[in-house]
Formats: C-alpha cells, sequence, structure tokens
C-alpha cells in the first residue's frame, strides 16, 4: 500500500507593502521623473511605471500629480528645517553655528540635488495654498539663519550692517549648489560643505 502524500508546503506569501512604503516609492519615482522630464511633461503614467504599480496606484496615496510635487517640497523643507536646527543646537558660540549652518545645508544640497532642484524650480507649479505652506517653511528656515546673524552681531562676532539681507545671501550660496552639482565633479559633498562654511563666515566678517 503506497504511503500517504506529504503535503506540500504552501509558498510563502509575499509580504504586501505598507502603505507608507508604497507612499515613498511613489515619492521617490515622482522625483526621478520630474527631474528627468520636468513636471508638465511628466505624466502619472510615467510615476507609476518607475514605481512597478499601475496608473490607477497612483490615486490610492496622491490625489493628482501635484499633490506628489507638493509632498517632495514639504518633506525637503521639514528634513531641511530641523537639520539646521540641530547643527545650530550642537554649537556654543554664533561663529560655530553658523559654520555647522552652512557646511550642513551645501552639503545636503549637494547629495540631494534632483530633490532640491525640482523643489526649486517646479515651485510654480504648487497650488496657491501649497505654495502658502511651503513659504512658511522656508521662513522657519530664514529665522533659523536670522536668530545666528542676530546672536553674531549682539555678542561683536559678526559685523554686518543689514541682517535680513546676509541672511537671504547666506541662504542663497547653499541653495544654489544644487543648481551646478553633478556626481562626476571631483569635489565631495563635503568638501562643498566646509567650502561655503567658510565663505558664510566671510559675508558675516567673523572675527
Amino acid at each position: 500500500m503506497p504511503s500517504p502524500a506529504r503535503p506540500v508546503a504552501a509558498a510563502p506569501a509575499t509580504p504586501t507593502p505598507a502603505p507608507q512604503d508604497t507612499a515613498q516609492r511613489l515619492l521617490q519615482a515622482a522625483a526621478e521623473a520630474f527631474a528627468d522630464r520636468g513636471f508638465h511633461a511628466t505624466t502619472t503614467r510615467d510615476i507609476a511605471a518607475r514605481a512597478g504599480l499601475s496608473p490607477a496606484g497612483v490615486y490610492v496615496h496622491f490625489a493628482t500629480k501635484e499633490e506628489l510635487l507638493y509632498q517632495l517640497s514639504r518633506e525637503g523643507h521639514v528634513v531641511a528645517r530641523d537639520m539646521l536646527r540641530d547643527a545650530a543646537a550642537r554649537e556654543h558660540t554664533p561663529t560655530d553655528a553658523l559654520r555647522a549652518i552652512m557646511a550642513t545645508f551645501a552639503r545636503w544640497h549637494a547629495e540631494h540635488f534632483r530633490v532640491a532642484r525640482i523643489v526649486q524650480y517646479e515651485f510654480g507649479n504648487l497650488t496657491p495654498e501649497h505654495r502658502d505652506d511651503v513659504l512658511r517653511l522656508r521662513k522657519e528656515i530664514d529665522a533659523v539663519v536670522r536668530t545666528v546673524v542676530t546672536q553674531g552681531v549682539e555678542q561683536g562676532e559678526f559685523d554686518v550692517d543689514d541682517v535680513p539681507d546676509t541672511t537671504l545671501a547666506l541662504m542663497s550660496m547653499a541653495v544654489d549648489v544644487a543648481r551646478w552639482y553633478d556626481p562626476e565633479i571631483k569635489r565631495t559633498p563635503e568638501a562643498i560643505g566646509t567650502a561655503y562654511a567658510e565663505l558664510g563666515l566671510r559675508l558675516v566678517s567673523a572675527r
């Protein structure tokens, strides 16, 4: 009498990606598509294909293509704000705080140049409500730097006549890194951060 057949073990089920993982995959795909094709030339089908989803899968997480752009922009600004706050908080003098801010901000714009370019160049494609939210975050980033510059002037470490204009110049320097940076160049993000930290201190005439 033949022995009874052994039951075949069921193949392990493929885990279903968590919703937040799929959303992040879509954001990454959108960042790549926007960087390669521009916002207007990119379709939700392009984004879905890069993320390995059907076009309908995009709308489960994001109502519109603009919503993807907004979330990319918002996340980038929140990360930058918190990063600069942390960099400043770790230091004990305005000079050291500004050096840390400039090094961190310039390096980040080199390391994340694709997203940074999207945030800067596609800003006008956000809805008015989303632009207002991103502008609010930009003001919070500006406030971090402005506070350090103001403290430096008050404590005699900086020689600055116009704090708002100087703050704008410092931030513009770091943000501009995303415009010209290319991974093929010989300068590393770390080297760029170090160089821009020193340039920033020259701008405020740190003593």
